[in-house]
Formats: C-alpha cells, sequence, structure tokens
C-alpha cells in the first residue's frame, strides 16, 4: 500500500463513515479499484482507519460527549441516561457480531453482496426517507434504544450503512430527524470503537506486518479530516433536503458496479 493509497481510502472512509451509503461498502470498492487484494490485513486497515471518523465525532459532539462523562460521575442525570441508552443500543450488534463474525466475514464480504445492499438501502430511503417524527433525544428512552440498537445490526452486512439503518429505525420510532443523527453518531462512537479495537487486537500485528505503521497513521488523518468536514455537511443537509440524494447514490452506485462486475472489470471478492 503506498501513502496516496492510504490518502485515498482514509478520504474515502471519512467522508462515508457517517453518510447514509456504508463506508465499508465504498472501502471495499476503493481498495478493489486500488488493486488491494482481499486479505485480514486489508480489512483490519480499513476498520482500524476508523479510529479517525471516531475523533472527529468527538471533536464535533464534544460538549454531548462531556454531559455524559459527567453522568457517568454522577453528575449529570441526563448525560448518564444518554449513555446506558447507548450501551443498550450497542448491544444487539455487538452479541450478533461476536456470534456471527467469521460467517459475515466468509459470505457478505464481497462486492456483489454489497451491490445488494446498496440497492436495498436506496429503496428504503425512497419509501422511509421522508417520514420524520417529533421526539427529541432527551425522549428517546430504553424500549426505543434498544430498537434502534436492533436496527444497527443490520449493518452487520456490508452496504447497509449503520448510520442509515439507525437514523431510519429512529424516526419509524418516532424520533425527530436531528435528533435520530445525533443519537446514531454518539451511537457510533462506541461500535466503531468496539469495531476498531477489536480488529486491531485480532489482526493489527498482520496488518503493521503488511503495511507498516505510516499508511496507517496517514489514513487516519486522511479520515478524521474528511469525516469532520462530512459530517458538517451533513448536519445541514439533513436540515433542508432530507435524504433523497443517498437514495440516488446508492442506486446509481449499485448499477455501475454491477455493470463493471458483470463486464469483468472488477474482481467480486
Amino acid at each position: 500500500m503506498t501513502l496516496l493509497d492510504a490518502v485515498i481510502l482514509g478520504i474515502v472512509e471519512g467522508i462515508t463513515e457517517f453518510l447514509p451509503v456504508s463506508s465499508t461498502g465504498h472501502l471495499l470498492l476503493a481498495e478493489r479499484a486500488l488493486g488491494i487484494p482481499r486479505s485480514d490485513a486489508a480489512d483490519a486497515y480499513a476498520i482500524c482507519i476508523q479510529s479517525g471518523a471516531i475523533v472527529a465525532v468527538l471533536g464535533l459532539y464534544r460538549a454531548r460527549v462531556q454531559q455524559m462523562v459527567r453522568g457517568l460521575l454522577g453528575g449529570d442525570l441526563a448525560g448518564r441516561r444518554l449513555a446506558i441508552q447507548l450501551v443498550v443500543a450497542f448491544l444487539p450488534a455487538a452479541v450478533l457480531g461476536l456470534l456471527f463474525n467469521d460467517a459475515i466475514d466468509a459470505a457478505l464480504f464481497g462486492l456483489w453482496p454489497v451491490v445488494a445492499a446498496w440497492a436495498v438501502g436506496g429503496a428504503a430511503i425512497l419509501f422511509i426517507g421522508k417520514r420524520t417524527g417529533t421526539r427529541t433525544l432527551e425522549e428517546i428512552d430504553l424500549r426505543t434504544a434498544l430498537l434502534i440498537g436492533c436496527a444497527q445490526a443490520l449493518a452487520l452486512w456490508p452496504g447497509t450503512s449503520r448510520s442509515l439503518a439507525t437514523i431510519l429505525g429512529a424516526v419509524l420510532l418516532g424520533v425527530a430527524l436531528p435528533a435520530a443523527v445525533e443519537f446514531s453518531f454518539l451511537l457510533g462512537l462506541i461500535t466503531l470503537g468496539a469495531a476498531t479495537a477489536y480488529s486491531g487486537l485480532k489482526h493489527g500485528t498482520a496488518m503493521i506486518d503488511a503495511f507498516g505503521p505510516l499508511p496507517l497513521v496517514t489514513g487516519f488523518f486522511a479520515a478524521a479530516i474528511s469525516a469532520a468536514l462530512a459530517i458538517r455537511w451533513l448536519v445541514g443537509w439533513l436540515q433542508t433536503h432530507g435524504m433523497g440524494i443517498f437514495a440516488g447514490w446508492r442506486l446509481g452506485l449499485a448499477a455501475v458496479v454491477a455493470a463493471l462486475l458483470l463486464a469483468g472489470v472488477l474482481p467480486a471478492g
């Protein structure tokens, strides 16, 4: 992997991690387009540079994160309540991921499953994306948090998009779109942090041996900067435009990649 490859992958990760388009699917596509074959090291790299996106969210939502820290220390009841809800929402994907991780890796980490997930997600936005609720972040209860977590578990299928599943799941449960977006981003801190730690511990040595530390650092900073910009843009866009643009992107990209796969231009694995 060259440093240019690392910059490209970091930018792809940062831009797509919190947009409802699937960072995993885009990274798989980018790796194949760059000629990087599927391996434990490549998969671990794609997951570990998520830490850059985590740092971006920590920076942009630092006031909310500080509130939760105060809550866990006993100084803010609303912050403690939100922290507990995020942990509850994290559990379904964590449990299912641990139970079926190997099966998911074997069956779904290819471009054809990603294309299918892109198409289904695009259709879901068209049918659900215009709905909105009225419940604020403070009005999300434990049951709602758990159901949002069950929706997040759908994103174990690469190409689905964790942010898409959680945002649409929350909206269907009556949560207002701005609150759904914020809850999704905060939930991502726990989910992405756990995935990064797990992958780093499991395949970190293979990743460093294959690529070295410099591409990892480069990808991290590229992801952090691009994620910060993407999150700011997304929050502003959704306030006035809705999610329709992402349906078009997902459906269009699914059609293009499917055509390239059928033509033999891209490897399916």
